[in-house]
């Protein structure tokens, strides 16, 4: 068995593009998405079958409220809200996990360990010690800013560990 493969910004695009049904743009980037930044960033975190931390998405504010509006067909201006008052919305927060939970397929793949998110962190909650350690680290990653036709854009890094 082999570690936890980093996916390509093609398999992420394609994924989101099939979730949200709505063409959705990727460019590499070499900015990571720091959530003690403020407005702070959803933090999802991903477990192999021995609870071991194998790969953490980070989404900035804008991108979570994108996705969050978009995978439930609610407005542009639901997404605007959160970004204008920069709180994520229980609802919001619900669909963007909801995103971030289908995302665990991007690491399972034939030969690498079945991995599960474990926990999504709302922006600006406190990281456990584990997660904070890796979230900022150079390990593999793929750091992209992303817009979703429609709604907007923000950015994602999607890392390995």
């Amino acid at each position: 068995m082999t570690g936890t493969p980093l996916p390509s910004a093609l398999a992420v695009r394609e994924l989101l593009e099939s979730l949200l049904g709505r063409d959705v743009e990727a460019e590499l980037v070499t900015a990571v998405v720091d959530p003690h930044k403020h407005p702070g960033a959803l933090v999802g975190a991903y477990v192999d079958d021995d609870d071991g931390l194998r790969a953490l998405i980070a989404v900035d504010l804008a991108l979570t409220a994108h996705l969050g509006a978009s995978i439930a067909l609610m407005g542009l201006r639901v997404a605007e809200d959160v970004i204008r008052s920069e709180l994520l919305s229980p609802v919001l927060y619900d669909n963007a996990r909801e995103v971030l939970n289908v995302a665990a397929s991007l690491f399972n793949v034939d030969g690498a360990p079945h991995v599960r998110l474990v926990e999504a962190f709302a922006p600006r909650e406190i990281l456990p010690a584990e997660v904070e350690k890796w979230i900022l680290a150079r390990v593999a990653r793929l750091d992209m800013e992303m817009t979703v036709a429609g709604y907007g854009g923000g950015r994602m890094s999607v890392l390995v560990i």
